[in-house]
């Protein structure tokens, strides 16, 4: 590309601004032409010789457009180090993208929910699902020696990978019963009891209407968010790809790995977030969860919108019989995000783990897909490899990472408090190769094995449990 005098000086005074320290808002404008857009341009241009020039530049670019956390590998503490821009860690402009809408089946927005409270709005499905929208961005993960980085910027930096939009459900998703369509919805009638659909306890303190759908394959779950709408590959059960976004955003923004940590509303002394979600709907014995109505959920869907858009937790009384209280727990929401972990465990879609015995190769192999029109729960075809998951059970004590950010398991050894403060569950099949599917969150008995790096690879995509469900995913499809 050629310069005119004007564009070639005011690019000299963009140099030399950076070499100074400056901002990039503070920058000279190239015409109408954002530095930062001028620059990748150039960048990206071959064969040119300000290209060698203004590569040097880079590291400035980065460090303006981009905010992520660092990490060591070698230091038990799950509290990370914020890098990039100051500024973009205070005002966290993606995560604050991230907002509550009503989708309908085509995959267009009939309305943006309240930001600060979703009460007033109509979430009974009758006009569409309740989605969170997670906005498009770019992203790079790093590792250097023992160290590992990720990043997120808003801009095309040189380097990082596009994140496309995408759709996650506010609920952990129930049934239509009547069409067999998983659901994001806030609604008690019948046709929309959760768990494994037992009439009989309609009414009673442990009704299952409102609740989140349960006892389902994740093979089912697929078919019933597909029945949304049939002509596309849109809408999906929870998607492993969302989940890992919603993750790193999460992690990012508190920059520590302890996602139970003690929830706090306020920003510390330097403007930043801090604290965690709380422990979750995660604080019931296995007994008492058991005795109260066999591991089925049982807090109602909808119950933290009072917080909207933000990130908190509502107190919910579990009812007992006689109109007592079995237990108070605390229902977590992430950026109107409700239950993210805890509560059920979810099943996701779009990766499949290969697990071979001892004598048949003694590997744990992780496949995921990007091509909601690849996933399936028998082979691995459109299922790129993307590490080796670890082969014990044990706290999490490092991710697999790569160059695309997987949050399964690579290491354990660590402990409630010490590197992720998660818990991974797994087994070796005694003789062959088994394909096995991926749950994340952890349950209401899990306690500080919950969390948001919590993960189990120990059954096939078929198990249909009183205590696992999932969410509604819409992943858009490109052109």
């Amino acid at each position: 590309m050629a310069f005119t005098p004007e564009q070639e000086a005011k690019l000299l005074q963009i140099v030399e601004a950076f070499e100074n320290g400056k901002r990039l808002n503070e920058l000279p404008h190239v015409g109408t032409t954002n530095p930062f857009n001028l620059l990748v341009e150039v960048l990206d241009t071959d064969g040119e010789s300000k290209q060698a020039q203004l590569a040097t530049l880079l590291p400035y670019i980065e460090d303006e457009c981009s905010y992520g956390i660092e990490w060591d590998t070698a230091v038990s503490s799950p509290v990370c180090t914020r890098i990039g821009s100051v500024a973009l860690h205070k005002s966290l402009p993606i995560q604050n993208m991230m907002k509550g809408c009503i989708l309908n089946d085509s995959g267009k927005i009939v309305e943006y929910l309240t930001p600060t409270n979703w009460l007033a709005h109509l979430r009974d499905g009758s006009i569409g699902q309740v989605m969170v929208e997670i906005p498009a961005h770019y992203r790079k993960f790093e590792t250097d020696g023992t160290k590992r980085r990720a990043k997120i910027s808003l801009y095309p930096i040189p380097g990082y990978h596009f994140v496309p939009k995408g759709y996650i459900s506010a609920y952990e998703a129930t049934v239509q019963r009547s069409t067999n369509k998983l659901c994001s919805v806030v609604n008690m009638d019948a046709d929309y009891r959760g768990g494994g659909n037992n009439s009989a306890w309609d009414g009673s303190y442990r009704t299952l209407l409102g609740r989140p759908a349960t006892a389902i394959s994740r093979t089912n779950f697929r078919t019933y968010a597909r029945n949304r709408n049939t002509a596309t590959k849109e809408w999906n059960c929870a998607d492993y790809n969302l989940y890992k976004t919603m993750v790193w955003l999460y992690y990012i923004e508190y920059a520590n790995f302890n996602s139970q940590a003690t929830f706090n509303a306020q920003k510390d002394a330097s403007g930043y977030a801090q604290g965690g979600l709380g422990n979750g709907v995660t604080t019931l014995s296995g007994t008492e969860w058991n005795e109260y109505n066999g591991y089925y959920p049982f807090v109602p869907c909808g119950h933290s919108d009072s917080l909207g858009n933000a990130s908190g937790e509502v107190a919910y009384d579990i009812p007992k019989e006689d109109e007592t209280i079995l237990k108070t727990v605390m229902v977590p929401r992430y950026r109107g995000i409700e239950n993210p972990f805890g509560h059920i465990w979810k099943w996701t879609d779009g990766i499949n783990v290969e697990i071979s015995s001892e004598a048949d190769g003694g590997t744990s192999k992780v496949y995921v897909s990007d091509d909601p029109s690849k996933y399936n729960d028998s082979n691995y075809d459109g299922y790129p490899m993307r590490g080796l998951e670890a082969r014990k059970e044990g706290y999490v004590k490092a991710l697999i990472f790569g160059e695309f950010g997987e949050i399964m398991p690579e290491e354990v050894g660590a402990g409630t408090t010490t590197y992720f403060c998660d818990y991974h569950y797994t087994n070796i099949p005694a003789s062959g190769k088994s394909l096995r599917g991926v749950l994340f969150g952890g349950s209401a008995y899990s306690g500080a094995a919950a969390g948001l790096a919590a993960a189990r690879s120990n059954a096939a995509p078929s198990p249909a449990n009183a205590y696992i469900g999932s969410r509604l995913c819409f992943i858009p499809q490109t052109a």
